[in-house]
């Protein structure tokens, strides 16, 4: 009888483990998530930090067409043009691109929730759209899990709210996720071979700046969403950080140090301490602009797979409370002002 007893007890205690837990409700959501934030100081932040990168980039190139025209008139004009244009390619449009790019609102509260909610359903949808546009039109792109964008398909054309999440959770946290790390290794990989190519100050901080923002560009296309504005305004000011920090270390003559060190080994040989100052300078400045390309990349697939996981959490909280609680407030400042009218001495 007790072994019978012990053996009903256990599904039992299955069954309670089973249960769905309660979901959050808004203010228990807006406590945990919720920051405080100015949101027109997050977007007039982020377009003042994109443009100081710009300022930056323009004022780069432009030194670089000066240096060329003192050489030569005409050929400094050819380049100032050249680099013009190049502005134009390789910063406003990356920029216009990724400003134009919807992201997910997840700081909210019981009164900007529902509204929230609606929005980060359509770009939900919208996403799936693209991704399932690009998997079928661009053959080869080997971004997505065709298996798993096929049940994306079925579950958008089908309306299966769950389904399109549970599919695409599936590709941010499988293929997308490595597609995003050999998009930053490639780039990483650019900005080292750059580095180490360029051989001047000037043209390092440039290249820093044009392949950060691409691979920004590239992983926000990735994704289908971009970070919040002040999320990518971090991330715009790390393009900034990384571009100076190329800048100076180029500056310096590290090679030339390393040799000094080296003392009588290289002294009377003036050519291997020259070749062997620039190889260590181009391949220091190589590998840090490497790893700080790397950083860039690896914060933006941070801020978007936490947005992505917060608007999932976003949607599961209940906020059919908010009405209910109003209501029940005006009632009790109504009871009480009646109290107060009642026992009030008359005038």
């Amino acid at each position: 009888m007790k072994q019978r007893e012990k053996a009903l007890a256990v599904p039992e205690k299955a069954e309670k483990k089973e249960a769905p837990q309660k979901g959050l409700t808004i203010y228990e959501y807006e406590q945990k998530y919720t920051k405080r934030q100015n949101v027109r100081g997050a977007k007039f932040l982020l377009r003042l930090v994109a443009a100081i990168v710009g300022v930056f980039l323009f004022a780069v190139l432009a030194l670089i067409s000066l240096e060329v025209y003192k050489i030569n008139e005409y050929v400094g004009y050819g380049v100032a043009a050249a680099c013009l244009v190049l502005y134009i390619l390789v910063f406003i449009v990356p920029v216009c691109k990724v400003m134009k790019a919807d992201y997910f609102i997840t700081n909210v509260n019981g009164f900007t929730a529902r509204e929230a909610k609606r929005h980060n359903k359509q770009l939900r949808h919208d996403i799936a759209e693209k991704i399932i546009d690009l998997s079928a039109k661009v053959e080869g792109v080997g971004w997505y899990d065709s298996r798993v964008v096929g049940e994306l398909a079925i579950a958008s054309k089908t309306g299966d709210e769950e389904g399109l999440k549970k599919s695409l959770t599936a590709l941010y946290e499988g293929s997308v996720k490595k597609s995003a790390k050999d998009l930053i290794f490639k780039s990483s990989l650019k900005s080292a071979t750059y580095s180490m190519l360029s051989q001047t100050a000037r043209l390092d901080a440039a290249l820093i700046v044009v392949v950060n923002l691409q691979l920004i560009k590239d992983l926000i296309f990735l994704y289908g969403f971009r970070p919040s504005d002040a999320k990518l305004m971090r991330i715009f000011g790390r393009v900034l950080t990384n571009s100076l920090a190329a800048y100076g270390l180029g500056s310096m003559n590290v090679g030339n140090t390393v040799v000094k060190t080296m003392g009588e080994a290289v002294r009377d040989i003036p050519i291997l301490g020259s070749a062997i100052a620039t190889l260590v300078d181009s391949s220091v400045q190589g590998l840090v602009n490497a790893t700080l390309t790397t950083v860039i990349g690896y914060q933006t697939i941070k801020f978007l797979t936490k947005e992505y996981k917060l608007q999932d959490i976003l949607d599961g909280v209940d906020v059919s409370e908010t009405p209910v609680e109003l209501q029940e407030a005006c009632t009790e400042l109504e009871t009480q002002l009646k109290k107060k009218k009642k026992f009030a001495p008359a005038v």
